[in-house]
Order: structure tokens, then sequence, then C-alpha cells
């Protein structure tokens, strides 16, 4: 017996032992979709909050309407437009030597969660940043820091100590979306669980699903917990 089917075993459910290999499989997907697009999206949304703060007219424009887009719009219709609508343009892609990559559902679905995340943690960062006193900016270029060393040295490392709570929230949520990904033939935790129920008609199957998902948010959310009192520990002494 393969180490996938003993929790099938354990509770005595036949359909759970059959198909735990390929939720255990699908869970692998699901955290490789979530880890990846969460930590290419806060990159993206890092660049976009200081653009969206210090940056020129146009730049601020155009971040705020990147974000009102993405936060005010469903992500599995995203998904949908990206993968199917993007997908349309096949010849385009094969010219410019990216049809590789749009394709493949892993990578549109890649490409959809991490701009979609991005809105959110810019949104984020955008109001961390904000929350920083003026004064120590000022203080910093009264130094003869450069802007962007203030920003790189004294600014960002304090907003994101206030940005961890949500942050973290949001890395939840992006695990729970995750499972729209099923929808475009991605078999993640969602998709496998959704493959065994067609095959098996058994719906406690998803139940599993559900408990994998809350077992699993509630590990990541205490290690984010203790990893939010290692950060602020200093804080706790005021």
């Amino acid at each position: 017996m393969s180490w996938c089917e003993y929790p099938g075993y354990w509770v005595g459910s036949e359909v759970f032992q059959n198909y735990g290999c390929r939720m255990a499989s699908g869970l692998w997907i699901t955290l490789q979709l979530v880890a990846i697009s969460v930590l290419l999206g806060f990159l993206l949304a890092l660049g976009l909050a200081i653009g969206r703060l210090y940056g020129p007219r146009w730049l601020r424009a155009f971040v705020s309407g990147y974000t009102t887009l993405f936060r005010g719009t469903p992500l599995l219709c995203q998904l949908f437009l990206v993968y199917y609508g993007l997908g349309q343009f096949r010849v385009f892609w094969q010219d410019a030597g990216l049809w590789w990559f749009f394709r493949e559902p892993f990578y549109c679905a890649l490409l959809t969660f991490t701009i979609n995340t991005a809105a959110y943690q810019a949104e984020i960062l955008r109001g961390a940043i904000q929350s920083i006193p003026r004064g120590q900016f000022e203080g910093a270029l009264a130094l003869g820091l450069h802007r962007w060393a203030t920003l790189r040295l004294v600014i960002v490392p304090q907003a994101m100590i206030l940005a961890l709570r949500p942050l973290g929230n949001e890395l939840i949520v992006m695990i729970k979306s995750s499972a729209v990904a099923s929808l475009v033939t991605i078999y993640d935790l969602m998709g496998a669980t959704r493959m065994a129920f067609a095959r098996s008609f058994d719906l406690s199957i998803y139940l599993y699903a559900a408990l994998i998902y809350l077992v699993f948010v509630e590990i990541i959310r205490r290690i984010w917990d203790r990893l939010e009192l290692r950060l602020t520990r200093h804080l706790a002494l005021r």
C-alpha cells in the first residue's frame, strides 16, 4: 500500500483510498501554483505600489486602473479570458514564439493568479508604505540618502512588517481560490477531486478535499503567525 493510500484506509473510505494518490499529486500542483504566483505577484506588486505612490502621473493612473480592474472582476473570468481568450490567437503566439506558454493550462493559470494577486498585494503594500510617518522619509533625505535608497533601506523594510498579516491573509485566499484552476483541465487538488467524483459518484470525496484544504490553510496560518511573532518581537518590548 502506497503512503498516499493510508489516509483513506484510516478513515475507512474506499474512494479516498483509491484516489488518495491522485489527490496528493493534485495538492502538489496546487501548492506549486500558489507559491509561484504569490511570489511573482509580490515582486510585481512591490513595483506597482511604489509606482502608484512615487511614479509620474501616467504611471499612477495605470496602476490605479490595473488594481481596480483585477480586484473588481472575478478570478474565474480572468482565468477564462487568459486561457480561452488569448488561446484564440494561436498564430500570433506561434510567430512570437510564445505558443508553448499559452497552450498550457498550468502556465495560463499561473499568469492569471500572478496578475490577480499582484493587484491585491499592491494595495496592501501601498497602504503599508503610506502608514510610515512622512518624517522618516524626509529625515533620510536630509541625511543624504538617495530617494530610492531611502525606500529600499528605510521605508520598505518597515512597511513589510505592517503588511505581514494582510499578506498572509492574501496567501490563504489564494490557496482557496486556486480551486478554479480545475476548470481549465488542471488536475490540482480540486481537479483530482472532481475526477474522483465523476468516476465514483461518491460525494464524500469533496468532504475529504475540503478537510485537506482546511488542514493546509491552518498549517500555513500557524507558520505565518510564528513568522510574524518573530519579526515583530522587538515591537513587543515597547
